[in-house]
């Protein structure tokens, strides 16, 4: 049995979508025994169903580069928070670098803003958010250069609590320790299943880890970091699976 572990935006759904093609090469690959998951940066809200309407049935999703593992229903199997303390300090540091917002995923999500003209549910600033816990904080810079220039301050200033993610233009910033790979092998060590049995692919730079880890292809539209470290380039997920079942 092998499990592929495939990214969402840009690598499951890319060159114009989901199309049939795919879902069916999802489906073949799970009629021979295998098991297929999205693991993404995405929060598990949005996953079940979006793959649902995609009319894709997944056997796990890995959620928050790696901070929630759940079945194939959503139903929360792993977990990894980080303390709600650093998370203000932390929100607050991403305005001082200019970040627009501060998207959190928490038990009540919300997004955190430097100034709001008035109180909406779920949009605070600062001073009027109140973080236990997250699993997640997310925000966008207008440039490639300038996320991976945030995300290096971050890593700095708060790599004992966070590790920073970037995703493009985009920053994710998750618990110390969390990332892709290790939200995969939290579930092949439920499953009983070898780091060997994987197959990982991916697009962008927070797809590094499981790229790293595992055997791993790049669809052709990844940044060029990922391409040098897949095993190979594909132009789509449905390309990997017939090449895989062949």
């Amino acid at each position: 049995m092998k499990l592929i572990a495939s990214d969402y935006d840009g690598t499951f759904n890319n060159h114009g979508g989901v199309d049939d093609a795919r879902r069916l090469a999802v489906a073949d690959w799970q009629t021979v025994g295998n098991k297929f998951g999205i693991v993404s940066g995405r929060s598990i809200d949005f996953l079940p169903p979006t793959l649902e309407r995609d009319g894709v049935f997944c056997d796990y999703f890995i959620a928050n580069n790696g901070a929630v593992v759940t079945d194939g229903k959503g139903a929360v199997l792993i977990e990894k928070r980080c303390d709600g303390k650093i998370a203000l300090p932390l929100i607050r540091t991403l305005f001082e670098l200019s970040c627009p917002h501060a998207s959190v995923t928490t038990d009540h999500p919300c997004t955190v803003y430097p100034t709001l003209s008035e109180a909406k549910p779920g949009r605070f600033t600062a001073d009027g958010a109140a973080i236990p816990y997250f699993n997640q904080i997310s925000t966008v810079l207008p440039t490639f250069e300038e996320a991976a220039r945030v995300t290096a301050i971050i890593r700095e200033r708060f790599g004992e609590w966070v590790n920073p993610l970037q995703n493009g233009i985009c920053i994710d910033i998750v618990p110390a320790g969390v990332d892709k790979a290790e939200g995969i092998r939290s579930l092949l060590a439920l499953w009983k299943m070898e780091e060997s049995d994987v197959i990982a692919v991916g697009d962008n730079v927070n797809d590094a880890a499981m790229i790293s880890a595992f055997p791993s292809y790049a669809v052709d539209n990844a940044v060029e970091s990922i391409k040098n470290l897949a095993g190979r380039v594909i132009p789509t997920v449905t390309d990997l699976i017939r090449s895989e079942l062949s």
